[in-house]
């Protein structure tokens, strides 16, 4: 099967697809026949050496497609399904790939849109649960209109929050229709908040990692109730939960997403779609940042891949 790859750390230059063995799914996994799989910043981290060492590295963590191979005991599904999912080996951006958790994939949903909710979804029902949002208090979100942000604006909007998110004035009326009350993120964002909410936040959700740590703090009453998924060092250095998926990761998430996006109550948006031989094209495009919705490349047969 052909897959993407790099030998070497360095820019999206050292991106290129390879031939590998076809991989084997294992007990209680499945293998699909990859239609498309997200992209994510996590990607180019991994490119460019900060977080594993070891060479020759596949890539992608989240994809969607056909399942043409079960691993032993596996039951709720058969060959033939639509279905979208975690590889934990990190190797989905490729022609096949192994899902280790994965649902299926909702009616309305094309393969694209499918493979863009995996990492999203779970990183913001992880986020929200270790935050404890539940209905009748007030969250911000900073960095609401990305993928994580918009995720988790709607989730704690499902789970009765009330939620002002930051983004720029150019996102305001998408984060409205999200069900948040928008504020410009930046100098003088405590003071924006407080016009909304003269009391403060209850909780207060980093996605965007701009130094904001010590203003959501003050908001939110203590360290305590900020969650960051983005500043790592400022996490360590103000006293605040890092959300990390090797602590656990939401997996349950991925059972119920789909009965609220056919419920029109969810929906995450795909900004561009790339062929998988042009990778480092997409990896370009998300490291220049100010895409609103996900990023996703396009495997094989383009059948169900235009939502």
């Amino acid at each position: 099967m052909k897959a993407a790859l790099f030998q070497r750390f360095g820019g999206p230059e050292v991106l290129e697809i390879a031939d590998l063995p076809d991989p084997h799914p294992g007990p209680g996994q499945v293998r699909i026949a990859v239609r498309a799989a997200g992209v994510n910043p996590s990607d180019w981290a991994k490119r460019q050496g900060l977080m594993d060492e070891g060479l020759p590295q596949t890539m992608g963590y989240e994809a969607a497609g056909v399942v043409d191979e079960l691993g032993e005991g596996v039951a709720d599904v058969a060959v033939g399904d639509r279905v979208f999912g975690f590889s934990t080996e990190g190797a989905a951006q490729a022609e096949l790939a192994v899902l280790s958790h994965y649902a299926p994939i909702p009616p309305s949903l094309g393969f694209p849109g499918a493979a863009a909710l995996p990492a999203a979804v779970e990183t913001a029902t992880r986020a929200l649960d270790q935050l404890g949002v539940e209905g009748g208090g007030t969250l911000l979100v900073n960095g609401a209109s990305g993928s994580v942000g918009s995720a988790a604006v709607q989730l704690a909007v499902v789970r009765g929050a009330r939620v002002i998110g930051t983004a720029s004035p150019a996102n305001h009326e998408y984060l409205r229709s999200l069900g948040a009350e928008p504020v410009a993120y930046g100098e003088g964002l405590a003071g924006r908040v407080r016009a909304l909410a003269p009391d403060g936040v209850d909780l207060a959700l980093d996605v965007a990692g701009s130094g904001a740590l010590p203003e959501l703090i003050g908001l939110a009453g203590g360290a305590e109730h900020v969650v960051t998924i983005a500043d790592f060092a400022g996490a360590q250095e103000h006293g605040v939960r890092f959300s990390r998926g090797d602590t656990g990761r939401a997996l349950h998430a991925l059972a119920g997403i789909g009965d609220l996006i056919e419920a029109g109550r969810f929906s995450l948006p795909v900004a561009r779609t790339f062929p998988l031989a042009e990778v480092a094209e997409a990896h370009r495009a998300g490291e220049g940042g100010h895409v609103r919705g996900k990023l996703v490349l396009v495997v094989g047969s383009p059948v169900g891949a235009s939502t």
